[in-house]
């Protein structure tokens, strides 16, 4: 179950840098 957190906050964490890297692009 540990493991399942860890991947959801890994995505969690990849949409946030994506959403920045997107703002910052534009």
């Amino acid at each position: 179950q540990g493991n399942a957190i860890k991947k959801r906050e890994d995505t969690h964490k990849m949409a946030q840098a994506n959403r920045a890297f997107a703002h910052f692009r534009w």
